[in-house]
């Protein structure tokens, strides 16, 4: 037996704008740098990926990426300052948060 919590943040009307498949789709763009790679790699339409940053930038109010028009390099996207700083928040948050379910359920079942 074991728990699972998921972590998501939601605006103040109650819908959920950011979670861990945002939180991986920012970690492809940092470590791809392109979103339509981040997406691709996911398996999701480039489409649904960029909804995804841009519902969560209306809801945070900064910008969590940056687009490079085309060149010879191709062009891309990067995570902003703003966005390093918030996905390093969020980790730690997340990270807490698994820390204390863990404690939470190992006193509550460790009577069983």
């Amino acid at each position: 037996m074991k728990a699972i919590v998921r972590v998501y943040l939601y605006d103040d009307a109650g819908n959920r704008f950011f979670g861990e498949g945002p939180y991986r789709l920012l970690m492809g763009v940092e470590r791809l740098g392109s979103l339509k790679k981040a997406a691709d790699g996911m398996g999701m339409a480039y489409t649904k990926a960029l909804a995804m940053v841009r519902r969560a930038e209306r809801e945070l109010g900064f910008a969590l990426t940056e687009k490079v028009i085309g060149g010879k390099s191709g062009g891309g996207s990067y995570l902003t300052p703003q966005a390093k700083e918030f996905l390093r928040k969020y980790e730690s948050y997340r990270d807490a948060c698994y820390e204390a379910d863990a404690a939470i359920y190992r006193q509550v079942f460790s009577e069983q």
